[in-house]
């Protein structure tokens, strides 16, 4: 009862003590195509090996306010050159409010970017089939596990002893 009493005294007086989070907006930060074989490309028989890397960017804008941006590096080459190249950085500004600092790196670098993916795969997959290929598309990443896994490998090498100087 007192717990009841306790929730109904912080809400009667004004404040909002639960923790809250949401997407405000997301956004095209930077996108680039380049074809730089063409137009001999289009006649390249061989399939193109393709490179994919990611990278997220966490930043704090304002008070309340975090910007998540996911990087994606896209690359298409074979034995005769260069396919295209894409690179597109893609954001989205999240309002926090009464989030647990510890809570705040996971669902920037887990949870936020899980939300942004479906969009930015769109995106890449739109540029690379108007660039005259067939649509490129990303398989769904688990960013959730790359985040434990790189929190794992962090922890790793903090627990590591020190070498002799």
């Amino acid at each position: 009862m007192a717990d009841q009493a306790d929730t109904y005294d912080a809400m009667s007086n004004g404040a909002d003590t639960t923790p809250q989070i949401g997407l405000i907006t997301q956004y095209v930060k930077d996108l680039s195509f380049e074809n730089p074989n063409a137009p001999a490309v289009y006649q390249w028989q061989t399939q193109p090996n393709i490179d994919v890397q990611f990278n997220i960017g966490a930043d704090q804008v304002a008070e309340d306010v975090h910007e998540v941006a996911l990087k994606i590096d896209v690359k298409a080459t074979t034995s005769d050159g260069t396919a295209f190249a894409v690179e597109l950085v893609y954001a989205g500004l999240f309002g926090m409010r009464n989030v647990p600092e510890d809570q705040i790196q996971p669902f920037m670098l887990a949870e936020a970017p899980r939300l942004l993916f479906p969009f930015a795969r769109r995106i890449l997959s739109d540029a690379v089939r108007d660039g005259g290929f067939p649509p490129l598309l990303l398989d769904p990443i688990d960013f959730q596990a790359l985040y434990v896994q790189q929190a794992q490998a962090s922890a790793q090498l903090t627990e590591a002893p020190a070498g002799n100087a």
